[in-house]
């Protein structure tokens, strides 16, 4: 979801990245054969580490899981149930591990801690370590529309302005902003009592009620999906295609500041708040 822009070059370097790293092992070990020599022969401790890296595995496979979930809109893996299903990887984990060597005991004391440390996620809490990967925690007394227009109606009834949040279900920086500068005291306050909050999933698979043909880049495109709808909506009234991405607006849809990408500093999205409530006041 981030690596998503109106340039191919972030994507290109990107994927030449992952082609590198994947590729390295192999181009080392056929230039430096002896170095195959000094690798550890394969025994117990390959059971062991195949092991440990299948629960790894599954735990992390949760995360498409509850991707597609929420996009499609399933409602299989709620929060609650996809940070139990962790706590049971981790915990199985360590019943596996306790039983080998005391490198096998140490590491399972760790999975058993991790655990403890996710079971307030059951009750609602950030747990941050793995705000990347959960479903969004959901805001009490946060009122927050998803449909553009709707959100934009209501901010003309109460007379705030509007903080428009164009994220995905599958973005990960988008879950490090919630967990770990939306949770901050003055952010909450501020996008609580002084905006109107309009969150627009671009990569929504529900179907629209009717597919809308739009012009774009002087082609036509045609919109099928909700996700489809609002992705077209930032890159033609934005300019931009990137997530997160936060837009203050006024009551006719108008900015009030320069927008705001990722960045995890609390007083910079703070000053981000103020600065739109100040313009808008001055209108």
């Amino acid at each position: 979801m981030e690596a998503a822009g109106q340039s191919l070059l972030a994507p290109a370097m990107g994927m030449l990245g992952f082609a590198i790293a994947l590729a390295l092992p192999f181009a080392l070990f056929a230039l430096f054969p002896q170095w195959m020599q000094n690798l550890p022969k394969s025994g117990a401790w390959m059971q062991s580490f195949k092991v440990t890296l299948a629960f790894i595995e599954l735990a992390l496979s949760l995360k498409f899981l509850s991707v597609a979930d929420m996009a499609y809109g399933w409602g299989i893996l709620p929060r609650w149930l996809f940070i139990a299903l962790w706590i049971a990887c981790f915990v199985g984990l360590g019943i596996y591990l306790i039983r080998k060597s005391w490198v096998g005991k140490a590491v399972a004391v760790i999975c058993w801690a991790f655990a403890l440390y996710l079971l307030p996620g059951l009750w609602g809490a950030s747990v941050r370590a793995i705000a990347a990967f959960a479903p969004p925690v959901e805001v009490k007394g946060r009122k927050v529309y998803y449909d553009y227009e709707e959100g934009l109606a209501y901010a003309r009834q109460v007379n705030k302005p509007v903080m428009v949040n164009f994220t995905g279900y599958g973005c990960v920086n988008c879950r490090k902003m919630e967990a770990s500068v939306w949770t901050d005291e003055r952010v909450s306050q501020l996008m609580t009592e002084e905006y109107v909050l309009v969150t627009l999933y671009v990569d929504d698979k529900t179907p629209l009620t009717s597919p809308q043909t739009v012009v774009e880049n002087g082609r036509e495109r045609k919109l099928r999906t909700i996700g489809d709808k609002w992705s077209h909506l930032q890159r033609t009234m934005f300019g931009a295609n990137a997530q997160p991405f936060y837009v203050l607006l006024d009551n006719d849809g108008n900015p009030l500041v320069a927008p705001y990408s990722f960045d995890e500093d609390i007083d910079h999205y703070v000053d981000f708040l103020q600065s739109g409530l100040s313009e808008y006041r001055k209108q």
